[in-house]
């Protein structure tokens, strides 16, 4: 481990805020819809009568995979771990254009688009606030090591 690495401990860190665990609930909560989805399409994929049964596979797969990303992040957000906030954040920036798509289909996908949307920005915003921030050990640009000077 470098020194420019900070461990974060219970003793570094102190108790996990309610704004961590909230982001990890919703980034578990993103990632447990990706896996029933992938599962819902690659299960209809292979018993049901598709247009083009590998592309159901491929997407359901896809969708299981891609469900890692959230669900990593939460575990990570969960043990305070600083790396955990770059795969969170990047999950609710790929939720926003699947949920602006959503919301421009004429169809029942529009409370889904809503609902995404909703999850999206509110786990940025627990992400991004300055608690969460300390709670994970992240310092800022420029900030040395030694907060006392």
């Amino acid at each position: 481990m470098s020194s420019e690495q900070t461990p974060t401990t219970e003793e570094t860190t102190g108790p996990r805020p309610r704004r961590v665990t909230y982001a990890a609930l919703l980034a578990a909560l993103e990632g447990l819809a990706l896996v029933v989805g992938g599962v819902w399409i690659l299960v209809l994929g292979l018993t049901g009568h598709p247009d083009d049964r590998q592309q159901a596979v491929t997407g359901g797969i896809t969708l299981v995979v891609l469900a890692l990303l959230p669900l990593f992040a939460a575990r990570g957000l969960l043990a305070l771990r600083s790396w955990s906030r770059g795969p969170a954040v990047i999950t609710q920036l790929m939720a926003l254009p699947v949920a602006y798509n959503l919301l421009q289909a004429d169809s029942m996908a529009i409370p889904g688009g809503i609902a995404l949307a909703a999850v999206a920005v509110a786990s940025l915003v627990l992400l991004v606030n300055p608690e969460t921030t300390r709670a994970l050990g992240i310092r800022g640009p420029g900030s040395t090591s030694n907060p006392e000077k």
